[in-house]
């Protein structure tokens, strides 16, 4: 048991006794959730692979931008339309996608005899 600097020697009251369990009581208490909060494996594992997401995007983020700034203007349009080129034409596109399917599967019923 510690002694209190405050000691004189005399025996300590049980007010004083009930302090100093309630102290070792409450340091105990941090001890144990210390050394929970270190066994709890996925918890770490959880924490890191979210840290390591955001790195991740931020990186990508910093790639996209440096991409942005070194591809040329109309480079950059034509990327921009492409989708509304797709979107504008969809039906065109979805017969085209449904013609390829169907030639592949004659083709493989031919292969299958």
């Amino acid at each position: 048991m510690t002694v209190d600097p405050q000691d004189n020697g005399s025996t300590p009251t049980p007010e004083e006794l009930r302090e100093q369990v309630e102290g070792t009581r409450e340091k105990l208490g941090q001890t144990v959730e210390a050394l929970a909060a270190k066994a709890d494996v996925k918890t770490q594992a959880q924490q890191k692979a979210v840290q390591t997401k955001e790195r991740i995007a931020q990186a990508a983020a910093a790639v996209a931008d440096k991409f942005q700034e070194k591809t040329p203007d109309p480079v950059l349009e034509k990327a921009y339309q492409a989708p509304e080129s797709a979107r504008s034409n969809r039906g065109l596109l979805i017969a085209g996608v449904a013609a390829l399917v169907v030639l592949v599967l004659v083709r493989r019923k031919r292969k299958g005899r």
